[in-house]
């Protein structure tokens, strides 16, 4: 009996054991799968959007090229921030940063551009309205704009005489340029020019009043920003300065201090804390924030 015990405990164990085995094999196949699948993915979608975004710039990057470097800083720098801290909170907050870099270097990159092109934007119009106002048409004219003007104006508008000479529509390539220039300003130009080829009219004064027209709202612009530049720096002191108390007190009191991130009662106090500053700051930015 003692060895049919045995036996049976032995087939027992044995049965556990490979399944156990088969089970961990089952999940470990499953996670590779799924990770591959994950991977293909986001691969396609890292470089589709990349691939547009870059478009959108006028920059010849090579998106695989830029996947494999976003690749590897996600898995590098939180490795290493790891080896070198052993916090899992900085890896993690180091983590994301990495994963949600490229979208804010790009969202940064084009609100630059989108800037410069609305400064640049009265300028061209005026010189538009002086070469019209010399006999030139309108394509001669901006093709001497593509040629005189910085970059981006002249690579949007090379890009649009482009379009004409394929014979796309002048409507159609006005609808493209406005989706890569979300601008209100550039929106006045575009009806200006569908008003104008449906009714008619004087295009070169009415460049030449509305690029002055624009100036002057720009210089309005330029005055309402320096003089709300002290607010938005408060608002920037404000919300820093109990950061910089904290972390002093914290240097000068640590065993008091701790108690913030070691019981509930610091925690629910860091929660508040952190509303107020936020809340804090966006009062300020709105009350500071004047459209014209």
């Amino acid at each position: 009996m003692e060895t049919i015990y045995d036996l049976t405990g032995n087939a027992l164990f044995i049965i556990t054991v490979a399944g156990v085995f088969l089970s961990a094999t089952l999940f470990m196949y499953w996670l590779m799968t799924t990770g591959q699948k994950f991977m293909i993915s986001y691969k396609e979608t890292f470089t589709e959007s990349a691939s547009a975004n870059m478009a959108d710039m006028f920059m010849s990057i090579d998106a695989n090229r830029l996947f494999q470097f976003n690749l590897i800083a996600i898995f590098v720098l939180p490795i290493l921030t790891w080896l070198i801290l052993g916090d899992p909170i900085t890896t993690i907050a180091i983590f994301c940063l990495i994963a949600f870099m490229p979208t804010m270097i790009y969202r940064s990159m084009r609100k630059k551009r989108l800037r410069l092109f609305e400064e640049q934007l009265p300028d061209a119009l005026l010189m538009l309205s002086g070469s019209m106002k010399a006999g030139a048409s309108l394509n001669i004219a901006l093709e001497n704009l593509v040629q005189e003007q910085p970059v981006p104006l002249s690579q949007e508008f090379e890009l649009f005489m482009r379009e004409q000479r394929i014979g796309t529509d002048f409507d159609v390539s006005l609808q493209h340029m406005e989706a890569r220039l979300p601008i209100p300003d550039f929106a006045m130009l575009t009806s200006a020019l569908r008003i104008n080829r449906e009714i008619g009219g004087n295009l070169a004064t009415i460049m030449e009043s509305l690029g002055d027209t624009l100036r002057r709202k720009h210089q309005m612009e330029g005055k309402i920003k320096s003089l709300t530049a002290q607010g938005k720096l408060q608002g920037i002191v404000m919300t820093g300065l109990p950061v910089l108390l904290g972390f002093l007190l914290y240097m000068l009191e640590p065993a008091s201090m701790e108690k913030l991130w070691t019981t509930t009662i610091g925690w629910i106090v860091l929660g508040i804390i952190l509303v107020m500053e936020t809340l804090g700051y966006i009062m300020i930015q709105k009350i500071t924030a004047i459209d014209v």
